[in-house]
């Protein structure tokens, strides 16, 4: 149950500035005088709006870290708004340009096609060749969007297309902005993206860490931690700091329904969810030709019919061609023109870094996986050479240079502070913490029993006797035993497969988006970035 969204407690943000944006529960609770439940409501209140994350402090308590100027999850630099603004008016006035200047000056040229045609058939006889046929009408009525002008919806591309009935695929125009300024881009909402992330933490019986949160979703172990913050404030979590010192959260919440007892199927790994190569308009071949030929009939009419007379009669000395001509068939029609090829031309550029970043975040999710699949059961070396096979494998219809997997590897090592050995081969690396959050995870669940919603057997209590305490110690070396033999292996889905998703994907409905759960290669040749 998402939280609703309160004005942050004022008292509350001006003590975390003055303790630097780092403070304990009490440290909060000394600053403000507020009762505790109180406070710690506003701390995870914060949690939710404000850059933030928890850590567990030395003593073992959890430590609240915000950023130091308590920034907003969603602040934008000014400059970034202001460019974003800008291309997004830019983009609306230049389609509603496109919608009078493509169709309207293709029927006027059409037109003039027409009229000289069927004069030269007048000329020649009725019979003639020249005239203009009725297949040519239908040409004409395909070009401008047989489907119709008020079909509403969002278009991301031909694939997007395919997998939506017949009767509710795009019209023609909505390909024609593709073209210009590439399909269009899934903007889910922040509840359509935690769908997912809800849907793991119930299929984890209502605890979740963040390192299983990575394992869903590639975030760095930065960003997890920050995500797990504001899941924590937004959906009730209860953070929970484990024997081995560990922050696992749980949702108690989310494990309560009114039909029983709540399940739900794990979501796909990240490295079954890996990205596709941007295209630059998302269109099949044959929409870009038709578009294309279509603005280049435009172009070519306007450059023979008003802009070449016009510079040809001024720089002759000839009296000047009609303004309504020159301008209205020539200048007006060939700047519009040139602009509809310009911008996919300039877009293009950008296409190859975007491309690039898509291509590491994919790297990154592949040794997610291998790591995790070494890491969650028993714990296992990972040489740099298994690394470079794993992904060459998993993309090998990709340029994927050995130093790029190589940096990756070595930032997830850092990442999890892996152990790193030198051998004659190269390095290799092991993640033995990952097994650990794992394991904690696992006993936080037993602990607490959320999908039974009961609580579990008391670690520690101060009214403890001499034999209840040297019980507890023979429970908790117990545990300790537990941890070794515990098994995880139903944590780690199709640690062998790759898969691929689509980004909107996200935010169509189950059924109009016809997912199927299933593996997906590159193809062979790797797509123009005109498509």
């Amino acid at each position: 149950m998402t939280s609703i969204t309160t004005t942050p407690d004022t008292s509350v943000i001006a003590a975390l500035r003055r303790l630097r944006g780092r403070a304990t529960l009490g440290d909060v609770v000394s600053a403000t005088g507020m009762p505790d439940h109180e406070a710690e409501g506003a701390l995870k209140s914060l949690l939710e709006t404000h850059r933030g994350h928890l850590e567990v402090a030395d003593s073992g308590d959890l430590l609240y870290q915000f950023d130091p100027k308590l920034i907003e999850r969603d602040a934008e630099p000014f400059w970034t708004r202001l460019r974003r603004g800008a291309w997004s008016a830019f983009k609306v006035g230049f389609k509603v340009w496109t919608a009078v200047m493509l169709v309207v000056y293709f029927a006027i040229f059409v037109l003039i096609l027409i009229a000289i045609m069927l004069r030269g058939s007048d000329d020649r006889g009725f019979g003639g060749r020249g005239g203009f046929s009725l297949g040519d009408f239908f040409i004409l009525h395909w070009l401008l969007g047989s489907r119709g002008w008020d079909r509403r919806g969002l278009y991301y591309g031909d694939s997007y297309a395919r997998r939506l009935p017949k009767d509710a695929r795009p019209p023609f125009y909505k390909k024609v902005f593709a073209f210009i300024f590439g399909p269009e881009e899934p903007k889910p909402t922040q509840l359509q993206k935690d769908r997912t992330v809800l849907q793991l933490i119930q299929a984890r019986k209502g605890v979740l860490t963040s390192s299983e949160l990575i394992e869903h979703t590639g975030l760095t172990v930065e960003d997890a931690e920050e995500e797990m913050g504001r899941l924590t404030g937004a959906y009730g979590g209860d953070p929970q700091v484990s024997e081995a010192g560990e922050v696992v959260y749980a949702f108690p919440e989310l494990m309560k329904s009114a039909h029983g007892k709540v399940r739900a199927r794990a979501p796909k790994p990240t490295w079954m969810r890996l990205e596709y190569p941007k295209k630059l308009t998302g269109n099949s071949a044959g929409s870009n030709w038709g578009i294309g030929l279509m603005n280049g009939f435009n172009l070519t009419m306007a450059t023979a019919m008003g802009l070449l007379p016009g510079l040809t009669a001024a720089g002759q000395g000839l009296p000047p061609l009609d303004p309504i001509i020159f301008y209205g068939l020539g200048v007006v029609p060939f700047t519009f023109s040139g602009l509809f090829y310009a911008i996919p031309l300039v877009r293009s550029f950008g296409l190859g870094g975007e491309n690039r970043g898509r291509l590491r975040r994919n790297i990154r999710r592949l040794l997610v996986g291998l790591v995790y699949s070494r890491s969650v059961g028993t714990v296992r070396w990972i040489p740099v050479a298994d690394a470079i096979r794993h992904v060459n494998r998993a993309l090998k219809d990709q340029q994927v240079p050995p130093k790029t997997i190589l940096w990756e590897l070595e930032r997830l090592a850092a990442e999890f502070d892996a152990e790193v050995e030198a051998e004659d081969e190269g390095f290799r690396y092991r993640f033995p913490a990952i097994r650990e959050t794992f394991v904690e995870a696992e006993l936080m669940r037993r602990l607490l029993k959320l999908e039974d919603q009961r609580l579990g057997p008391i670690v520690y209590a101060t009214s403890d006797t001499a034999a209840e305490a040297s019980q507890r110690d023979l429970d908790a070396f117990d545990r300790e035993l537990e941890r070794a033999e515990v098994d995880l292996s139903r944590y780690l889905p199709s640690p062998t497969r790759v898969g691929y998703e689509e980004d909107f994907e996200v935010v169509m409905e189950p059924v109009a988006a016809r997912t199927r759960t299933r593996s997906r290669r590159v193809p062979r040749r790797p797509p123009s970035q005109w498509r």
